[in-house]
């Protein structure tokens, strides 16, 4: 069956079980070395379909603006979606008990080389690598800010502006938030209250 991305409700499927969403998330967080959105992206939307890309822009940004992982926000946000606080927990165990194995394991491993030069580069290079993947998932999500309220180039705008903030201007976090993210809510909600009473008109 070839993977599509799903464009209307009509199209998504859903976990078949809780233990579908322990194997999914088992699965997911195994491939999520260093450059997790862009394996989150692939899974939940073009592979599982068990939401639009419009849905994962969504639910990304409120899983990312949460305090604690995003992407563990994300699975106690779907598995709660669609099976209450247990599909949460299921989805949560998934996310956290293999890699939490595998991280023991390659702590005691990497003690042993951490100090030479091979294991130093590998660890660049793996950087550059994740840095790529969340790049590119990124770019392929911006069709999707065709459907936000606020419009594409406004998206952008904000997205750019965010950029400086961070990136360039180095500020803190928490003010970013506060201030750009907290503008973006109000215009949003502006837009979305005009909408609401043309629509009534």
């Amino acid at each position: 069956m070839p993977e599509h991305t799903p464009s209307t409700d009509a199209d998504l499927q859903r976990p078949r079980s809780r233990t579908d969403l322990f194997l999914s998330f088992t699965w997911l967080a195994l491939q999520g070395f260093g450059g997790v959105l862009a394996v989150v992206q692939r899974e939940l939307v073009e592979k599982k379909r068990w939401m639009t890309r419009e849905q994962f822009v969504e639910d990304w940004a409120v899983a990312q603006i949460m305090p604690g992982p995003n992407v563990v926000n994300l699975s106690l946000m779907i598995g709660g979606r669609y099976f209450g606080l247990p599909g949460a927990l299921a989805a949560l165990a998934g996310m956290l008990a293999a890699p939490l194995v595998l991280v023991l394991l390659l702590a005691a491993l990497y003690g042993s080389v951490a100090d030479s030069a091979a294991a130093q580069g590998a660890l660049r290079g793996m950087g550059a690598v994740a840095a790529g993947l969340i790049t590119a998932t990124g770019i392929k999500l911006i069709g999707a800010l065709d459907k936000n309220a606020m419009g594409l180039w406004v998206c952008i705008g904000l997205a750019a502006l965010t950029f400086v903030a961070i990136a360039l201007l180095r500020l803190p976090l928490a003010w970013v938030l506060l201030v750009i993210g907290g503008g973006a809510c109000f215009w949003a909600y502006r837009v979305l209250g005009r909408a609401g009473k043309e629509t009534q008109a």
